[in-house]
């Protein structure tokens, strides 16, 4: 599925736009590094390939994972947690790729949450017709780290609500090389990403690949 990540990047100037008390948008943050970012994934998933995992209630989540770094979150019948080894390879997750720590310790940092340094990374591989429901990030034992999210390929929906899952939700485009960060009173709030549309993007193909750095241990 990680073929053809690789392809010209535009530059484009950083913005940041406010999505709530603790939280920002930071607009093509990370537009320099994506040939970086996009080689390093290609690295991990060799090591710990993408997979759907199986929620609690048995679905099969619609968005395929892989983790890096000194856990992986991950999810079956028996519930939700961080592990420090691949449950389907037996090892231990890869370790996390140097320009993912400058990337996500970056965007903290421009975000206000200067201590940041990330333990885990999910990565997400959205195809077309893939999608997050609204969820809160709730399994990191700190909550004082901030979430900090790379958005890399397609164009897609954020969504951003407040602490309760019936709060106003707002939407957001999130396109190549933008970066959310959340954290502070804005650590739980509920947010998703809907349906991904089809698409071909030049540097990344018909896919969404996300970057979901944490503090989890």
């Amino acid at each position: 599925m990680i073929n053809d990540l690789f392809g010209g990047i535009e530059p484009q100037q950083t913005a940041q736009e406010k999505l709530a008390k603790g939280a920002v948008l930071l607009r093509g943050l990370a537009l320099d590094k994506a040939d970086d970012l996009l080689t390093a994934i290609r690295h991990v998933s060799s090591a710990s390939p993408f997979r759907n995992m199986v929620t609690p209630a048995g679905h099969v989540m619609s968005v395929a994972m892989s983790n890096c770094g000194q856990a992986g979150w991950v999810t079956d019948r028996s519930g939700y947690r961080y592990d420090g080894t691949d449950p389907e390879t037996g090892q231990p997750w890869p370790a996390m790729p140097d320009s993912f720590m400058a990337v996500a310790t970056e965007a903290a940092t421009k975000a206000g949450y200067l201590d940041f340094r990330p333990d885990a990374c999910l990565i997400n591989l959205y195809e077309p017709g893939a999608r997050l429901s609204l969820h809160q990030d709730r399994n990191e034992r700190d909550m004082a780290n901030p979430i900090v999210s790379v958005s890399l390929g397609l164009p897609a929906t954020f969504q951003f609500g407040g602490l309760k899952r019936s709060d106003p939700v707002q939407k957001y485009a999130l396109l190549h090389g933008d970066v959310a960060v959340w954290g502070g009173p804005s650590r739980l709030c509920y947010h998703g990403v809907l349906t991904l549309k089809e698409g071909e993007h030049p540097a990344v193909g018909r896919m969404r690949l996300n970057l979901t750095f944490r503090g989890a241990l």
